[in-house]
């Protein structure tokens, strides 16, 4: 008759192959994405080089398009329309 306090009898062998099996397969998912790491960054870098405008400048561009629509926004926010009529924000119809 067993007590309710026994612990389950565990054989050495079946564990230490599943932690050497887990550990081999560690290792070869570690192998794979240092592979397909390498692939994807140098297909990205000879990307980049073909490219006719690099991003760091495409980037800038797009920066001072946004920083010059932000000012003009900001301008005619300020003086009000440009057509002359006069029209407050309360007189505009709701959008």
């Amino acid at each position: 008759m067993q007590t309710a306090n026994s612990w389950p009898q565990l054989r050495a062998r079946p564990l230490i192959t599943g932690a050497v099996l887990i550990g081999v397969g560690g290792m070869v998912a570690l192998a794979g994405l240092i592979v397909g790491g390498s692939h994807l960054i140098a297909a990205t870098r000879k990307w980049v080089q073909e490219m006719e405008v690099p991003p760091s400048e495409m980037a800038k561009a797009k920066w001072s398009q946004a920083r010059a629509a932000a000012s003009a926004g900001a301008s005619a926010w300020r003086t009000g329309p440009a057509d002359g009529s006069g029209a407050s924000s309360s007189e505009l119809p709701p959008a």
